[in-house]
C-alpha cells in the first residue's frame, strides 16, 4: 500500500511541479510540451493523430482538442494525410519549434532537478524497467 500511494503521490507532485514550471517560464502547459516533442521525433515534424494520442496515453478526443487549440496558438498545425484520406496529422510549426527549443532547458532541468538527481543509476534503471512492464501489460489489454 505505501509503494502505490507513494506513487500516485510521488507522481502528481511531480507533474505539477513540471507543469508550473513550464507554465510560468514558457506559457505551455506539461501536455503541450510533450505533444511538440513526440512531433519533434518524427520526420517532418508530423504525425497521425491518433499516433500521437497513443503516445502520450491520451484519449483521441483530448488530443484534438488540445492539438485545435495549440494550432490557434500557431504551434501546431493539421494536415491531411496524403496517404489515406481519412487520417489527419498533427505537425509541429516553425513557432511551435522555437518555443520547444526555448522552454527545453526548463523541463531538462526540472525533470533532473526533481526526479533523476534523486535516484542513483540503478534506481534508474529499476524505475524504467518498472514502467516498461506497467506501460507493456497495459497497452496489451487494448488490444
Amino acid at each position: 500500500m505505501r509503494a502505490w500511494r507513494n506513487y500516485v503521490t510521488g507522481a502528481a507532485m511531480l507533474e505539477d511541479r513540471l507543469h508550473r514550471e513550464l507554465q510560468t517560464g514558457h506559457g505551455l502547459s506539461l501536455a503541450d510540451y510533450e505533444l511538440m516533442v513526440r512531433l519533434s521525433e518524427q520526420p517532418g515534424g508530423r504525425m497521425r493523430m491518433s499516433q500521437l494520442a497513443e503516445d502520450v496515453a491520451s484519449s483521441k478526443s483530448r488530443v484534438s482538442h488540445q492539438v485545435a487549440r495549440m494550432e490557434r496558438e500557431g504551434l501546431l498545425a493539421r494536415r491531411e494525410c496524403q496517404d489515406d484520406g481519412r487520417g489527419v496529422l498533427a505537425e509541429l510549426t516553425p513557432k511551435g519549434l522555437e518555443a520547444l527549443k526555448t522552454a527545453a532547458p526548463t523541463h531538462v532541468d526540472g525533470v533532473r532537478e526533481h526526479i533523476i538527481d534523486l535516484l542513483t543509476p540503478q534506481e534508474q534503471e529499476v524505475l524504467a524497467k518498472v514502467f516498461d512492464r506497467v506501460i507493456t501489460h497495459l497497452r496489451s489489454l487494448d488490444g
